[in-house]
């Protein structure tokens, strides 16, 4: 339609210049959209870490230890969190950045425990942010070859039953195992 079709049809030319610039508005965006990728992440469903939390919270039980157990995503945001009647009042904190550093740094933390024990020159790690908690019994949550999260669980009497209770959790949902095999 020209312009003096609009005239005829008294279509006011205010409209006709909205309406041309939402076109060349949506074609910037639609060619942009399509040019760049974005990236697609596997997501921690909070399904699965209420899952797992409890399951580990649950083998702790049954080992006869009270213990809080975490669950993150990788981001290390809380998804899940567990408190057996009768646990400290620390094992909340202490579960919750033990997954936290599991998920941030991709590896166990009993693992990360023995590293600077062996290499005194990295002990800095410790000191990254106050959600970092290098200490057993927390592991990374991984799933189809990608870390989703971390799962952690304080309040055992020693971090490698803190890390069975994990592990508890890692298996109720099908992650792969993380326990250190003993030696």
């Amino acid at each position: 339609m020209s312009v003096t079709e609009c005239n005829r049809r008294r279509i006011p030319v205010k409209f006709l210049k909205i309406g041309m610039l939402s076109l060349c508005a949506w074609g910037l965006f639609s060619s942009g959209a399509a040019a760049v990728e974005l990236p697609r992440e596997a997501a921690l469903p909070v399904s699965l870490a209420t899952k797992a939390a409890l399951a580990a919270m649950e083998k702790c039980t049954a080992d006869g230890y009270r213990v809080s157990a975490a669950v993150v995503d990788r981001a290390g945001v809380l998804r899940a969190l567990v408190r057996e009647d009768g646990a400290g009042p620390h094992t909340v904190d202490s579960s919750r950045k033990k997954a936290y550093t599991a998920a941030s740094m991709k590896r166990p933390t009993g693992e990360l425990a023995e590293l600077v024990t062996k290499m005194p020159a990295i002990e800095g790690i410790r000191d990254m942010n106050d959600s970092i908690l290098i200490l057993g019994g927390g592991l990374p949550i991984e799933m189809g070859g990608e870390v989703v999260g971390g799962i952690g669980v304080g309040g055992a009497p020693g971090a490698h039953l803190d890390a069975a209770c994990a592990q508890a959790g890692l298996e109720s949902i099908g992650a792969a195992s993380k326990v250190q095999k003993d030696k």
